[in-house]
């Protein structure tokens, strides 16, 4: 792997400046885009504000992270997705990801995996350069926190599509550098926990200024996510229990809306990728255009992957409010009066309403495909449904209902006929709940393939598609094994 790491980002590194709260449209279009800082845009803290913004940038830009790939590892793999598009379209990579016939040689394992590490070989750039200072100030304290916790995220997100991975922390200036043996997964772990743990202690509540950065609680939350995946329900507990303590988020009230721009950075935000809109510039990535339904003239939205699969809409039933804020249905009313072209026509019967833009939008910024609104990496619902998981574990069931009625009461909105408390103080009964909670509040966000590998559900759920135990890791990308000269060790099985 080269080292091709972004040493300047002008405004390709961008930050969206948004206000916390929800946003009308001239406030959206007056957002100011930042990435190379100019004299007097930052605090004269004496940190490395510059290299931090560029990190931002970096998870916006860097192939394999935030754009298209990352739902094919992390959405198409489940039993909530499937590819999509058209029969003929990326039909070899449906038979990777969606039949679970892995290859060494895949195009998205490489863009996966060097996205991450160029990311992360940014942060060790910033951490060192922070290190190396005999008493950093405490503006460049937290620029490393930000770079702690980035690096964390990307470490965790390649642990779990690859599990052992090599743990570079040191400065690569050569490609020698970069070569290092593979990490077992508990090693992968305390590094991870080590990063986030300085992050939590360093890094600030809120950015009143600047939406998007790495805050306190996102540190909090990850922490409590890696202890999620080892089983330390205690641990796990406690961190989210202080995100949720710190009165800092809250669910967004009117779910119908959550994944509309008005929506972003809204108080249940805990992690957003930022996306703008100015004019002919386009801030953002495929992600979004990618998913949008695939059609022609006014309904020419997107490139039509990542759609839900029947076995997702079993699982809503007919209750549910949120089957009808998950899914679009060729044929039908798309919930804001306007009637979507039956299918055929179109190549699929539903698509991902997340991705989903009202007209008013597609008008205002005079095209069809999703470049605007932001990615919702970790949300308020996510952390109530963890705590709900760690707290059941743990015997405290009282406690997981707690958390998991407030999800279900605002899914349900003001019709207390659906999606009724849950009441058993059975840990079983409770932690059957917690599942489909989880599956029907995250789905196609990106978390249902990973729950099912950590509860060991994976082999029952995923069977029918060919899923094997082997499958829960993707083989380290062979091009990485190349340029390693044997260091590297290819993942059992493969």
């Amino acid at each position: 792997m080269k080292n091709n790491r972004i040493l300047k980002f002008s405004l390709i590194g961008v930050l969206l400046l948004a206000g916390l709260s929800a946003c009308n449209d001239s406030d959206f279009l007056d957002r100011k885009p930042l990435g190379l800082a100019t004299e007097g845009d930052l605090s004269n803290t004496g940190g490395f504000e510059e290299k931090a913004f560029g990190l931002y940038g970096q998870l916006r830009t860097e192939d394999g992270v935030t754009n298209w790939v990352r739902y094919w590892f992390q959405s198409i793999r489940s039993d909530d997705a499937m590819k999509g598009s058209n029969t003929g379209d990326q039909a070899s990579q449906g038979t990777v990801f969606d039949s679970f016939q892995y290859q060494a040689a895949n195009g998205f394992a490489e863009a996966n995996w060097k996205g991450h590490y160029r990311i992360i070989y940014s942060c060790n750039d910033l951490i060192a350069a922070v290190d190396a200072l005999p008493s950093p100030d405490s503006g460049s304290l937290i620029n490393k926190a930000e770079a702690c916790a980035i690096r964390a995220f990307c470490f965790f997100e390649l642990r779990r599509d690859f599990g052992e991975i090599p743990l570079v922390t040191n400065v690569v200036d050569t490609p020698q550098d970069e070569i290092k043996a593979k990490s077992t997964v508990a090693e992968v772990d305390q590094q991870i926990i080590a990063d986030l743990t300085f992050a939590a202690e360093h890094l600030p509540v809120s950015w009143p200024a600047y939406p998007g950065r790495a805050t306190k609680g996102f540190a909090q939350t990850l922490l409590g996510k890696v202890y999620l995946y080892e089983g330390n329900w205690a641990q796990a507990l406690a961190q989210f229990e202080n995100v949720i303590n710190s009165g800092t988020y809250g669910l967004y009230q009117d779910r119908s809306k959550l994944f509309l721009k008005e929506a972003d950075n809204s108080p249940e935000s805990v992690f957003e990728i930022q996306f703008l809109r100015v004019g002919s510039t386009n801030y953002s990535n495929n992600y979004w255009e990618s998913q949008g339904i695939r059609g022609s003239a006014v309904w020419d939205l997107g490139w039509g992957f990542n759609v839900p699969t029947q076995n997702l809409i079993d699982a809503f039933g007919s209750s549910d409010p949120r089957l009808g804020q998950t899914v679009l249905f060729s044929g039908q009313d798309d919930g804001y009066g306007n009637v979507i072209p039956s299918s055929p026509p179109l190549d699929q019967p539903y698509w991902n309403k997340k991705a989903y833009t009202l007209k008013s939008e597609r008008e205002a910024f005079g095209e069809n495909k999703n470049h605007w609104a932001n990615i919702r990496i970790i949300r308020y619902a996510d952390v109530l449904l963890m705590a709900a998981e760690a707290a059941n574990e743990l015997g405290q069931t009282s406690v997981a209902t707690g958390y998991l009625n407030q999800v279900r009461a605002r899914a349900r909105a003001n019709n207390s006929s659906v999606l009724p408390d849950i009441t058993s103080g059975d840990q079983t009964t409770v932690r059957n709940a917690i599942k489909l909670e989880r599956r029907l509040e995250l789905a196609l966000e990106g978390e249902r393939f990973y729950d099912l590998v950590r509860w060991g559900d994976a082999t029952t759920a995923l069977a029918p598609n060919g899923y094997a135990d082997k499958n829960k890791w993707f083989p380290i990308p062979q091009f990485a094994i190349d340029q390693s000269n044997g260091v590297l060790i290819q993942n059992p099985n493969y």
